[in-house]
């Protein structure tokens, strides 16, 4: 199965060196990878990159690597339970979908350099923000939703607190 990672163009010849080094996720899961499996829909396979710009990260490429159909992780929708499967199974979840919009696909362990087959420049527009259905509505600018030093933070934050 062939999925895609989106880190940093910074991080590109590290990741062609060494692979791509498992994170720490959740206290349920151990440390391991996000990534989304390559499906017919461009957009949901890469629509985390809007998001994961908002860390301050200026350029996001695609790590493009293939794993066992059989490889176990775990699937759901960012905000939800996630349920432990096999990869195929994960994409074939997403594909089935009805709004596949906020899935990710979490792999328990490191991707190996050797797994990886190529990596590759992307759209920077790319994906949603804030959350999925965020698209046309105003952003919240509580302190819990808008933190201090986010794009335009200053002037959400105002029009929240006239409005």
């Amino acid at each position: 199965m062939l999925l895609v990672h989106l880190t940093s163009s910074n991080n590109r010849n590290s990741v062609l060196r060494s692979g791509i080094k498992p994170r720490f996720y959740r206290q349920e899961y151990p440390k391991g990878v996000f990534a989304m499996p390559i499906i017919p829909d461009f957009y949901i396979s890469h629509q985390w990159l809007r998001e994961l710009k908002r860390s301050g990260q200026r350029n996001i490429c695609g790590v493009y690597f293939r794993i066992p159909d059989e490889q176990e992780v775990y699937v759901g929708h960012y905000n939800r339970q996630h349920l432990h499967t096999t990869v195929a199974e994960a994409a074939g979840m997403i594909m089935e979908a009805k709004n596949s919009q906020g899935y990710e696909v979490f792999i328990p362990r490191k991707i190996a350099a050797d797994e990886i087959k190529h990596i590759k420049a992307l759209p920077q527009v790319l994906g949603w923000r804030y959350y999925p259905e965020a698209h046309g509505k105003k952003p919240c600018g509580c302190p819990v939703c808008l933190l201090k030093g986010e794009i335009k933070s200053r002037k959400i934050r105002q029009a929240w607190e006239e409005g």
